[in-house]
């Protein structure tokens, strides 16, 4: 027989009332004590939301308004989980004591009935490198990656990869922000110098000369096209199915994306590393200069490249910022939230809901809950 595991920790209405004194943020759903002290960051709705509720009961909260909280997110907060409150599960903790407060009931349906997160009885084993394990889920592998946690994963076994796969997010802005720099200026001083046609290759005849004036525009157009690029990568290669008796298809997914939406606050891997991306920069700074004349391709290309930019540093914030509610990265925090917890066959834009309205991708809007 498998060992009981063991009893949880129990806590007094005192000792909760210590733990919020010191800053900590504790809440309850009736007598179980969830410490989200080190998630109240990464809240969608905001760290003041989560703050306003410590040492509170949020088993009402959990099904709105203003929204009901998905499985995932009920799944979630159980990594969180630290014992059981002792006294009366219907009160609430002040000042040292429980005190009797009315609270909305849940759905028995919904009603969280997890046990504490035991990784060792997992799909994979956390102690060893992920990525060649994911391969061997077959079909159990969307369901499972689209479950997230809160822990950082280990993909290879080598030290060097690993470090490869893994970057800091100064880094991008660090690494390709001079060289947006050093491209712009250098195809300004191209076109100032007037030595730019468009079809020249085909007739010199025919071709049209492009004043300096048009930089801006280009420059504009590669942000544009960046934002679309963003939309259909995150789409159709991020969000590919793969098969589940394809065993390197999956592998593929999860080193491109399942890994970010099986530990979406892993930090080390919310952008895109250096090395990789370095490849897929230099494949569409060489596409272009095939399909255009060398300083209008270079001129969308830094546009472009500008776009990736604020797209990473924007995906960065998004997962680790906390933007002022009501303002557009607040929006954009909830939209992506809910795309990780909830939603996660739409709402594909990540600096903008662009091109989401564009094909239709839109999450879905949620019917309207009302105060009790």
């Amino acid at each position: 027989m498998a060992p009981a595991p063991p009893p949880a920790a129990s806590f007094s209405p005192a000792e909760v009332q210590r733990r919020l004194a010191a800053g900590d943020c504790w809440v309850r759903c009736g007598a179980r004590l969830y410490d989200l002290t080190g998630f109240v960051r990464h809240h969608p709705g905001g760290e003041q939301l989560l703050r306003a509720r410590a040492g509170e009961d949020v088993s009402a909260d959990l099904d709105g308004p203003p929204h009901r909280h998905s499985a995932n997110a009920r799944r979630w907060l159980e990594q969180y989980y630290v014992g059981e409150l002792q006294g009366d599960p219907q009160g609430s903790v002040e000042n040292g004591t429980v005190t009797s407060v009315n609270t909305q009931k849940t759905d028995p349906l919904m009603e969280p009935k997890f046990k504490v997160v035991d990784w060792d009885k997992d799909l994979v084993d956390w102690r060893k490198p992920l990525l060649w394990q994911v391969g061997h889920l077959g079909e159990k592998y969307d369901e499972w990656v689209h479950q997230p946690v809160t822990r950082p994963i280990r993909l290879f076994h080598s030290d060097l990869i690993e470090a490869l796969s893994k970057t800091a997010w100064y880094s991008v802005p660090l690494i390709w922000i001079p060289l947006v720099l050093y491209l712009s200026w250098s195809y300004y001083r191209t076109f100032a110098q007037g030595n730019v046609r468009l079809f020249a290759s085909f007739s010199t005849e025919y071709s049209v000369a492009m004043p300096k004036s048009v930089f801006p525009g280009l420059f504009v157009l590669g942000l544009l096209l960046w934002s679309l690029m963003e939309y259909l990568i995150h789409r159709f290669l991020f969000h590919m199915k793969p098969p589940g008796d394809s065993y390197y298809l999956i592998l593929l997914h999860f080193v491109l994306h399942g890994q970010h939406h099986k530990a979406p606050f892993d930090e080390s891997r919310l952008v895109f590393p250096p090395v990789p991306a370095s490849l897929g920069i230099a494949f569409f700074y060489a596409l272009l200069q095939l399909l255009l004349p060398e300083a209008v391709g270079g001129t969308v290309f830094s546009g472009g490249l500008l776009g990736y930019i604020i797209y990473d540093m924007t995906h960065y914030y998004l997962h680790f910022g906390s933007p002022h509610k009501g303002s557009y990265l607040y929006n954009m925090k909830a939209h992506h939230v809910k795309h990780h917890f909830a939603h996660q066959q739409s709402g594909f834009g990540i600096s903008t809901k662009l091109w989401d309205h564009f094909f239709h991708t839109l999450m879905p809007e949620e019917p309207h809950l009302k105060m009790q």
